[in-house]
């Protein structure tokens, strides 16, 4: 008869509080699981969304007021272009004085 009081029939002998304690905590890790799971397919369904919300704006990575070494280089561009322009110019007046020159003599 004490063989009965250790498998569980009176039940001050057993304590079950550890036994609730880990269903309680597999059922938590469990849904945490779930959870995981069902963000993971989330988030492979809808990647460019999720992208979307971490990329920065177009304009947001360059400042509102222009760089000062970027517009230095344009105005040197510009430069350039309008050197080039009338050298070009200068050089095709060259030669149409040239050949006028040598159709006269």
């Amino acid at each position: 008869m004490g063989a009965h009081g250790v498998l569980g029939n009176e039940p001050e002998s057993i304590d079950y509080s550890v036994h609730e304690a880990w269903n309680e905590a597999t059922n938590v890790y469990l849904l945490v699981i779930l959870v995981s799971f069902g963000l993971l397919m989330y988030a492979r369904k809808n990647k460019r969304k999720i992208m979307r919300i971490f990329a920065l704006p177009p304009n947001a990575g360059s400042s509102p007021e222009p760089n000062f070494y970027d517009s230095l280089q344009k105005v040197r561009l510009r430069q350039q272009l309008e050197m080039y322009s009338l050298s070009r110019k200068f050089d095709l007046q060259q030669n149409q004085t040239e050949s006028v020159q040598l159709s006269m003599e």
